[in-house]
């Protein structure tokens, strides 16, 4: 799966009771994990046993959760949830009807890859050791460039910063569009101008 070398390659069902059993979530968390997902398993595990990648002072291994959802709909509050009670690094394959989409939890946030065809989800295994690999894992499923003196962490905030501003823009944009009264709508136009400067900033 994902392309991932096949020493990586495991099949362990990872039971929704065994979960609930072992970190008794609350009863809404559980209700909302158990009505969008439907199934869990660890498909690889990713580390010096498994690679040649050398262990690292804070990575020493990752996994692979395959997770089959009943529709293509799922709370970020559950992928938190699972990063929260297992204390592993984990990336998410989240799989509906033969298409799947990466995710992982950093920064106190879900990062989210596009949907695709679940034959053409791949990822790279590129550093020389497991940190490295790790946030070139991320930035791959976030679609993110550190740029120079930016921490990961910092590059996901500022990522997550300027996508609100993207909305919050098109919203404008289409409210301006709309408008009829000239003040208001070079009010609008205005706006506009302020964030898009706003955001060669971030």
């Amino acid at each position: 799966m994902l392309g991932l070398p096949e020493s990586t390659d495991m099949n362990r069902p990872l039971p929704k009771k065994a979960i609930f059993d072992k970190f008794k979530p609350s009863s809404s968390d559980r209700q909302r994990f158990d009505s969008e997902i439907r199934r869990l398993a660890i498909v690889n595990e990713i580390s010096p046993s498994t690679t040649n990648i050398a262990k690292s002072e804070n990575v020493g291994s990752f996994y692979v959760v395959l997770v089959n959802l009943r529709s293509a709909e799922c709370d970020k509050k559950n992928l938190e949830l699972l990063s929260k009670l297992i204390p592993q690094n984990l990336l998410f394959v989240l799989e509906y009807s033969n298409t799947a989409r990466l995710a992982v939890y950093r920064a106190g946030r879900v990062i989210l890859s596009e949907w695709k065809p679940l034959n053409e989800l791949e990822v790279k295994l590129t550093g020389l050791n497991l940190d490295t690999v790790w946030e070139n894992i991320i930035s791959q499923v976030g679609g993110l460039e550190i740029a120079e003196g930016s921490t990961l962490d910092e590059q996901i905030i500022a990522a997550e910063e300027r996508a609100k501003l993207l909305q919050r823009i098109e919203r404008l944009e289409k409210q301006a569009r709309s408008e009829k009264q000239p003040r208001r709508k070079w009010e609008l136009v205005e706006e506009v101008r302020r964030l898009k400067e706003g955001m060669e900033v971030i």
